[in-house]
C-alpha cells in the first residue's frame, strides 16, 4: 500500500463527523507544495487533518512537469471527492477535467488569486476550507464559461477578462506581493496601451458594439445573475485619460464594478474582435488571444463539494 494512504479512524473511535450530505468514503488530495501560498509542510497538515476523519484518503505532491498526468490518474481512481491544493491554474484544470460527469472537485486556496476557492468557501484559509467541505459540503454544480481562440478551449469559473484592463492583472498582483516598483512599470505598460486596442464585441448575436475591456463574469460570482440565466457581461469604457486611471486605480485596489463606466448585460455567447492580439485574464491566469475569439456560458462545467451558499440557507 502506497505511503501516502490514510487509514480511516475506526468506525468506534472519536472520528469527526462527515458531512451527511453526500458520501465520502473515498477522497485523493493533490498537493503543489511550491505553490502560492501552500508550502512546503502542506501534504503532512492535510494528512495530520484527514486521519480524523472515518474516510479512506490519499494526499499526493504534485510533481513539475506531471501535473496533468497526475489529475488524470486522480480521477481515474474515482474518489468520491478530489481536493486540490494549488494555483488557479491546476484547480481549473482539475475541474475542467472532472467535467459535469465526473467526481466531485474541491479546489482549495493555495495560489495567488483563489478566485474559484474564495467563491465556493469564503475563505483563504485552506484548512478551513477543507475542514468545512469535509463536514458541511454538498454536492454543486457549478456553471461557467468558456474562451475559444481557434484550437484553444479555456474554461473559467469565475471571470475573463478580455481587452486592455486585462494589462493590469500583473500589476495588481505585484502590489499584492509588495513589488511597488515593478507594479509601476506595469501599471505604465497598460496606461500605454489604453485607448489604442479598443475590442468591437456582440453579446447573442445583437449589435456590434466598442469598448475599452469585455469582462465575462460567471453566476457564482456575480451578483446580478441567477442559476443558468448565463454570464454577466460587463463592457468597461473609460472615455478619456481621467477615466482610465480611475478605473486603473479601481483594478488595482477595489471592486472596478463599482465604476461608473462599466455597464452590465447577461448573455450566453459573446463574439469579440480586435485589431491586434487581445491580451486576457481568464480565472487570474493572463494570457494573449488572436484578434478574434467567442465566450460561451457553461450551464454545468463541473460538480464541486462545498457548503451551501448562505443565500440558500436564508431561502429555505
Amino acid at each position: 500500500m502506497s505511503d501516502n494512504i490514510i487509514q480511516p479512524a475506526p468506525a468506534d473511535s472519536d472520528a469527526l463527523v462527515l458531512t451527511p450530505h453526500v458520501q465520502l468514503r473515498r477522497v485523493i488530495m493533490l498537493v503543489n507544495p511550491l505553490s502560492g501560498s501552500v508550502g512546503p509542510k502542506a501534504a503532512d497538515e492535510a494528512r495530520a487533518i484527514l486521519e480524523g476523519y472515518a474516510c479512506d484518503a490519499e494526499v499526493v505532491a504534485l510533481e513539475g512537469g506531471r501535473f496533468d498526468q497526475q489529475i488524470d490518474e486522480a480521477l481515474a481512481a474515482k474518489p468520491d471527492v478530489l481536493f486540490v491544493l494549488a494555483g488557479d491554474g491546476t484547480a481549473g484544470a482539475a475541474a475542467s477535467r472532472a467535467g459535469p460527469d465526473g467526481p466531485l472537485v474541491a479546489p482549495l486556496p493555495g495560489g495567488t488569486m483563489n478566485m474559484l476557492p474564495k467563491a465556493l468557501y469564503g475563505t483563504a484559509d485552506w484548512k478551513q476550507a477543507l475542514k468545512s467541505a469535509l463536514e458541511e459540503g454538498e454536492a454543486q454544480d457549478v456553471a461557467g464559461g468558456v474562451v475559444e481562440d481557434g484550437d484553444l478551449r479555456e474554461p473559467f469559473y469565475c471571470a475573463a477578462i478580455l481587452g486592455s484592463p486585462a494589462l493590469w492583472a500583473p500589476a495588481r498582483e505585484a502590489v499584492r506581493s509588495g513589488k511597488l516598483k515593478l507594479a509601476m512599470q506595469y501599471a505604465r505598460r497598460a496606461l500605454k496601451r489604453a485607448f489604442s486596442g479598443r475590442i468591437r464585441y456582440t453579446l447573442d448575436g445583437g449589435t456590434r458594439r466598442r469598448t475599452e475591456a469585455l469582462v465575462l463574469i460567471s453566476p457564482m460570482i456575480s451578483k446580478a445573475m441567477d442559476g443558468d440565466e448565463g454570464l454577466e457581461a460587463a463592457a468597461m469604457d473609460p472615455t478619456h485619460a481621467a477615466d482610465a486611471f480611475r478605473l486603473a486605480a479601481h483594478a488595482l485596489f477595489d471592486d472596478w464594478r463599482r465604476d461608473p463606466s462599466v455597464r452590465t448585460k447577461p448573455t450566453r455567447i459573446a463574439a469579440v474582435r480586435a485589431r491586434s492580439r487581445i491580451p486576457a485574464v481568464i480565472d487570474g491566469e493572463p494570457t494573449l488571444l488572436s484578434n478574434t475569439a467567442q465566450v460561451r456560458f457553461t450551464p454545468k462545467a463541473f460538480r464541486a463539494l462545498a457548503p451551501r451558499p448562505p443565500a440558500a440557507e436564508d431561502s429555505v
